[in-house]
């Protein structure tokens, strides 16, 4: 099946001025590639920065921009080098596309190549666009097959989670571990998620109550903290505060019969950092999950004196495949991945009020947002209005 002359794309052009429009049609379909009918795509906190900012902290927007990154879909024409899939597959998405030939990508660690293209991050020129469109031009080997009656909000969770298992090959904890998780929005609970189907402990942390609650009550974590709000002082207040946070965490392991063996910092922010540090264990492990404040000061004595290493993440590496095959046939331990998706919306034409979503931590009847998903029609529409 040929692609279409033109597709339905939503496409952002300044902030908060994401329009739906009709697009021309991706490039024609490449030897190796597939043409992928996407049906869910889950909107993530950079798709936010974009939108609110028409920026993602340096990184600007230099031309109009179609976001969505987090997607599934349907396979509805096939390159004859696609070999591996067939019209009618349902497919999740990697959506970032590195050089393939520098010593990084030999490594396996083409996550941080620095030619790598990654859909709607406006890092790369021309800008690789998003999935918030009706169909894409997609590398076959960057399309993991899924079983056809998987629940799509699973295959839309497959990117986020691969964060996640990313985080946990780069932490390469022993099972039984104790892991602290700060931060429950969705890449923790993912994290926690991980960390539960991998046989460890979980405490999980957050200022907001309402996710604490979810994620205990959903065997997410196996112990929850709530962190209070304190105002910021000097950098000798900042870090008494942060120990003391530090203290009550390691009293929480305890509880649960270990230590804080590693930290999945997720948050970004510098007093969760300094607390992550003062937290871990002698020998421990702090994993920069967040991506919050660039500079921060932070207690590296601490970290140096008792050998806490400080290990990036940066999206995933070698891991989509996996992450497919989890949600597709479970494992014990692994919660209920779908409860995550707290909020859908059909259609090109709910987007905007999916973004609006997003953006909030409870809706107008108090309910908690964790991860906001829009669905789309598994079959072609007719012209520019589809879903409109």
């Amino acid at each position: 099946m040929a692609t279409p002359i033109s597709l339905t794309a939503c496409v952002l052009h300044g902030p908060k001025d994401i329009r739906i429009e009709t697009v021309p049609a991706a490039t024609p379909l490449a030897p190796n590639e597939v043409t992928v009918r996407v049906t869910s795509t889950g909107l993530c906190g950079s798709d936010l920065h974009y939108y609110n900012h028409y920026r993602n902290g340096d990184i600007l927007v230099r031309e109009p921009l179609i976001l969505g990154h987090e997607s599934c879909g349907y396979v509805t024409a096939v390159g004859p080098d696609a070999t591996s899939l067939q019209v009618g597959d349902f497919v999740a998405l990697e959506v970032g596309l590195p050089c393939g030939t520098c010593n990084l990508c030999a490594e396996g660690r083409y996550n941080i190549c620095s030619d790598l293209r990654f859909r709607s991050s406006a890092k790369s020129w021309p800008h690789f666009q998003g999935t918030l469109q009706s169909e894409i031009n997609h590398p076959a080997d960057k399309c993991y097959k899924l079983p056809p009656t998987l629940d799509p909000r699973l295959g839309a969770l497959i990117e986020p989670l691969s964060v996640a298992m990313h985080t946990h090959r780069r932490a390469a904890l022993p099972t039984n571990s104790t892991i602290l998780i700060i931060g429950a929005g969705a890449v923790g609970l993912l994290c926690a998620a991980v960390a539960k189907a991998n046989g460890h402990r979980v405490i999980i942390s957050d200022i907001q109550p309402l996710r604490i609650d979810f994620a205990t009550k959903n065997a997410f974590a196996d112990a929850g903290f709530v962190v209070p709000l304190t105002p910021r002082g000097d950098v000798a207040a900042n870090l008494a505060t942060a120990a003391t946070m530090a203290g009550e965490l390691r009293e929480k392991a305890k509880e649960l019969g270990g230590v804080v063996d590693a930290v999945m910092e997720c948050t970004g922010a510098e007093a969760s950092l300094q607390t992550a540090i003062l937290a871990a264990r002698p020998g421990g492990k702090v994993m920069l999950v967040g991506m919050g404040t660039p500079v921060q000061t932070l207690p590296i004595s601490a970290a140096a004196l008792r050998e806490v290493d400080l290990l990036g993440v940066f999206r995933y590496a070698g891991v989509y495949k996996e992450a497919a095959e989890l949600v597709s046939e479970g494992k014990s331990g692994l919660p209920d991945l779908t409860k995550l998706v707290t909020h859908q919306y059909t259609g090109f034409g709910g987007v905007k009020d999916a973004f609006a979503m997003a953006g909030q931590a409870v809706d107008k009847d108090g309910k908690l947002v964790i991860k906001v998903v829009i669905e789309f029609s598994k079959e072609r529409g007719t012209g520019g209005s589809e879903g409109m």
